[in-house]
C-alpha cells in the first residue's frame, strides 16, 4: 500500500499544514511528573492509548517505528490503515505520527507526541492535517473534523487515565 498524500513527515514541523487539508492542534494536560511522562509516552508509543479509547489497532510491530503497519479499527466497522512515518525519543519529548495509506477514509497524517516541559508538566499534543478521501467521508462534510478533534480529546482521557496510577506524591 502507499501513501494517499505527498508531504509525508509534514507533522514533525509545528503548524505544518498543505494546502486543501484542514488542520487540527489539540493539546491535553496530562499530569506532572517524570513517572507520568515515562508512562504517557509508553502508552503512546506501544498502540495503549488507541486501545483505550475504544479503538481497534493491528500494527506490525509493538512499539511506534518508522516504517511500521497500522491499521486502526473504528467502531468495529471502518478500517483506516496507517504507517507510522516519523518517531521521536528524547528525555522531554516522546512520540510518533502515522500516514493515511490507500483504503483510508480520510487523507493525511497524526501526530501523537508527549511532552514534559520545565515546570514537570506532561502534555499530550495531537496535531494533524487531512481531508476526506472515501464518499461517505467527503458526505460527513464539517462533522469529520468535529470527530476528529473529539477522537484528539478522548485521547488525552486515555492517557490520562492510564498514567492515575504514576502520578507523584
Amino acid at each position: 500500500m502507499s501513501f494517499t498524500y505527498e508531504d509525508v513527515g509534514g507533522t514533525r514541523e509545528a503548524g505544518f499544514c498543505p494546502p486543501g487539508f484542514h488542520a487540527l492542534h489539540v493539546r491535553a494536560r496530562i499530569g506532572e511528573g517524570e513517572r507520568v511522562f515515562h508512562r504517557a509516552a509508553e502508552a503512546v508509543c506501544t498502540w495503549e492509548m488507541h486501545r483505550a479509547t475504544g479503538m481497534g489497532v493491528e500494527a506490525t510491530a509493538d512499539r511506534a517505528a518508522p516504517g511500521v503497519d497500522v491499521t486502526v479499527t473504528l467502531a468495529g466497522l471502518i478500517k483506516a490503515p496507517c504507517r507510522v512515518v516519523w518517531t521521536v525519543s528524547e528525555y522531554r519529548r516522546a512520540g510518533w505520527a502515522y500516514g493515511t495509506l490507500t483504503g483510508h477514509p480520510e487523507c493525511g497524517e497524526e501526530a501523537f507526541v508527549v511532552e514534559r516541559t520545565g515546570d514537570g508538566t506532561v502534555w499530550l499534543t495531537v496535531s494533524a492535517f487531512s481531508r476526506p478521501a472515501k464518499w461517505y467521508a467527503r458526505a460527513g462534510g464539517p462533522a469529520n473534523r468535529g470527530l476528529q478533534a473529539a477522537f484528539a480529546r478522548r485521547c488525552g482521557a486515555a492517557v490520562r487515565r492510564l498514567c492515575a496510577d504514576a502520578a507523584e506524591w
